[in-house]
């Protein structure tokens, strides 16, 4: 079990990681979003307590963030399907120690002006959307 908060404290967060390992997403939504890559670990058992707020920010997700301060808590599958309900939380909210990054997606939307040392598991936009877009979406 995981115990986490926003930067203003008013929303804590708990939740028991899928994995000991993040992800980093480039996508447009997600660098607009976190002014980055969103680094987020996929969890389950979330429980979220305070001024949480959502926004559906695609035809198959949301995101939430602290009404207050505005910290990003997670992005959310709400799409039916065998995702949905998925949590990917920010890994700021936590103190993560050295879980290590495992994945990059969107990767052909990263900017040239950083890179992560390592190797690790890259999907292209296509590549995403190939595993995980509802089947009937655009």
């Amino acid at each position: 079990m995981m115990r986490g908060r926003c930067l203003c404290g008013a929303v804590t967060v708990t939740a028991v990681p899928v994995r000991q390992a993040l992800a980093a997403c480039h996508c447009d939504m997600c660098r607009r979003w976190s002014s980055s890559a969103f680094m987020a670990f996929e969890a389950e058992t979330v429980k979220a307590e305070g001024p949480v707020r959502t926004f559906t920010s695609s035809e198959w997700a949301e995101r939430a963030f602290c009404e207050r301060c505005g910290s990003n808590l997670w992005y959310r599958i709400t799409a039916p399907g065998p995702m949905h309900g998925q949590h990917q939380l920010a890994a700021g909210l936590f103190d993560v120690g050295d879980m290590p990054i495992k994945l990059e997606v969107f990767i052909d939307k990263k900017p040239p002006g950083y890179a992560f040392a390592g190797e690790r598991k890259q999907m292209t936009e296509q590549e995403v959307f190939d595993l995980y877009a509802p089947k009937d979406a655009p």
